[in-house]
């Protein structure tokens, strides 16, 4: 992407999303039944810190596919289609392989040694599920992309602009997240990972967040305008899900308040966000590689830390502290400096700046 068209505020939501990530994942560790998913659970429970996760759980996942759709729009600009389909491979589907077969592995064995279980080789996707959708999205919709990109001036680019430069042209999209949150009828309705409904919910918001881009300026003034309207309506569902509906929402209402969280995201970034800075650029860079290594390290923390006798909230940010130190560090030290290393992580060999 060149400077002149760079969107700053899509990269800085990318960041936060991948923030809220580590965060998000370090509180599972606090809850009773984080270990049925796999994960290192401490015996200091602190289960009211699930009110805010509950809340992200809707919109963090399918905000990052949105993101990566994003990403495509972008990359195609000045690639056919051969030249994409390299470029992602060599960007996601490699650091995917490559975690599969050694990164999953070794969080895994920390896993195995913290409750006593015969250390055993289990290479397999855990967290990294995401890249694969992602690579598999781009080899199916890369078609429906360049056939967008070939008619930008036509009929159905046109008409696409015009309905979603208007709020009211947003409904046929929720409509379509609230199909198939009804035909899957997911249970439940946030687990994304290696299940159908992660598979279509983040195929859908893939090609949508293509679309978004696509739809041009009009689009992103108009969601910048409404956004209070976005907000609040998130802010309503969410009520209505927690107060009226626990523990268990529709899923319909769960797929249109995902989708006012996010569009309300996308606005106040545009809003807000949409200019550079030298943390953005170290931290664009950080993200990916963050990513991919960000478990290890969040079980390691929770091996050393879990056992000690102080109480929930500190060991929490005892956690988060030792998750962001030891992802950086291994980033600042060795991933970024390393050259060989640096496409096992997403990076480019050469240093120069590329995006999920």
């Amino acid at each position: 992407m060149s400077t002149s068209t760079r969107r700053y505020d899509i990269d800085w939501i990318r960041v936060i999303t991948i923030g809220l990530l580590l965060f998000y994942h370090a509180a599972i560790g606090f809850q009773p039944w984080g270990g049925m998913i796999g994960f290192i659970t401490t015996n200091k429970s602190w289960e009211s810190l699930w009110i805010p996760m509950t809340m992200l759980n809707v919109w963090r996942i399918p905000l990052l596919f949105f993101v990566s759709g994003m990403g495509v729009y972008f990359a195609i600009q000045h690639r056919n289609w051969k030249q994409l389909l390299l470029e992602r491979a060599s960007r996601i589907l490699l650091p995917f392989l490559f975690g599969v077969f050694v990164i999953v592995p070794v969080h895994v064995y920390i896993w195995q040694y913290y409750y006593q279980f015969d250390l055993a080789y289990f290479p397999n996707p855990g967290h990294l599920w995401f890249l694969g959708n992602i690579f598999v999205y781009v080899l199916l919709l890369s078609p429906v992309f360049f056939y967008l990109k070939r008619n930008g001036q036509g009929r159905l680019v046109s008409w696409m602009r015009k309905c979603l430069g208007n709020p009211l042209g947003l409904l046929p999209v929720m409509g379509v997240f609230v199909a198939e949150a009804l035909l899957l009828d997911p249970r439940p309705f946030k687990l994304y990972a290696m299940t159908w409904h992660g598979f279509w919910l983040g195929l859908l918001a893939f090609f949508f967040g293509f679309c978004f881009v696509l739809s041009g300026r009009t689009f992103w003034a108009m969601i910048a305008r409404w956004r209070w309207l976005f907000l609040g309506l998130a802010i309503i569902a969410f009520i209505l899900r927690f107060v009226y509906f626990q523990p268990y929402a529709p899923n319909y209402l769960l797929a249109i308040e995902s989708n006012c969280w996010i569009i309300s995201v996308f606005a106040f970034g545009h809003k807000y966000l949409n200019h550079p800075s030298k943390a953005l650029t170290y931290l664009s860079q950080a993200a990916y590689p963050v990513y991919i290594v960000h478990m290890v390290f969040l079980y390691l923390g929770s091996l050393l830390i879990f056992p000690l006798d102080v109480a929930a909230p500190l060991q929490f940010a005892l956690l988060l502290v030792f998750t962001g130190i030891g992802c950086f560090a291994s980033y600042e030290f060795v991933i970024r400096r390393v050259n060989f290393l640096r496409p096992l992580f997403g990076l480019k060999r050469d240093g120069a700046f590329s995006s999920l």
